[in-house]
């Protein structure tokens, strides 16, 4: 393990507090929702994904937990809590099931495209948990953005076998994900995205 300064000892020893609706993983359900008002604009976009049904979190009796296999990328600018969504991502996904895989993209969004990968071991996200900054597995600017480039992406989401991919980043980077899970869905492919807002910017609202 690499040498800890005295704040970054006692940065790993904070315990984040969970929303409640996260505290029983294992019993959390998902159930469709009212329909979502989405602009025409944006249907136009995203006209399969637009079509899906917004989801809503419950409490409920436990859940089928089938190992999964997720991978997780940085992307864009540093931002101060990238580390802690990969730990808690790896922590729910082994409270999930002990075989369940998380896999590291290297470098941002480059990382999907040209599948390089890490896998995330407790060891190694021990040394991140609560530190600032996108070290762990680096980040990028990768637009992806050509025909040649999401066909990459979705030969490593096939090729890993991935059900789900985590994209943590901004706006330039959820629209990123945005692009992908249309993609993906227009292609049959199994993998779910979901798109983690970062900024420091101040540029992305709910």
């Amino acid at each position: 393990m690499k040498t800890c300064s005295l704040l970054q000892k006692l940065r790993q020893e904070y315990q984040p507090q969970l929303p409640e609706i996260l505290r029983s993983i294992t019993h959390v359900i998902s159930r469709r929702h009212k329909e979502v008002a989405i602009p025409p604009q944006v249907k136009g976009l995203f006209p399969l994904t637009a079509k899906a049904a917004a989801i809503e979190f419950v409490q409920g009796g436990e859940i089928d937990r089938k190992p999964k296999r997720v991978g997780v990328v940085l992307s864009g600018g540093q931002a101060a809590g990238g580390h802690n969504v990969i730990s808690g991502l790896f922590d729910a996904l082994k409270k999930l099931h002990p075989d369940s895989v998380l896999i590291g993209f290297l470098n941002g969004p480059s990382g999907i495209v040209e599948n390089k990968n890490i896998p995330i071991t407790a060891e190694l996200i021990a040394e991140y948990r609560n530190q600032g900054g996108f070290d762990l597995i680096g980040s990028g600017r990768t637009k992806i953005e050509t025909a040649e480039q999401f066909s990459a992406a979705e030969n490593t989401a096939r090729a890993l076998n991935l059900d789900g991919l985590v994209v943590i980043g901004g706006d330039d980077s959820n629209t990123n994900a945005a692009l992908l899970a249309e993609y993906f869905f227009e292609k049959k492919c199994k993998t779910v995205v979901v798109g983690v807002p970062k900024t420091i910017d101040g540029d992305l609202k709910n």
